[in-house]
């Protein structure tokens, strides 16, 4: 049984690598350009985190993965 779990992709305008939320429990929230060290979550702590980067000069977006058994398949 596969779940669908949401990771924030982040460009900064000027960075060509995009990165992707790795910790939101500091601030400012940690970035990462490993997509393998970006934080899986769900819809609702997702959608959160987008909201609190909309203020910033980053663009946030929402990407979804499959993870099935604890195991992430991208």
């Amino acid at each position: 049984m596969k779940n669908t779990k949401f990771v924030v992709k982040v460009n900064v305008g000027g960075t060509r690598a995009p990165q992707y939320v790795q910790r939101i429990d500091r601030a400012p929230i940690q970035t990462t350009t490993n997509r393998k060290l970006a934080l899986v979550m769900g819809k609702f702590m997702a959608e959160d985190t987008i909201k609190s980067l909309q203020n910033s000069r980053r663009i946030p977006e929402l990407i979804s993965v499959q993870v099935e058994y604890g195991q992430l398949s991208v």
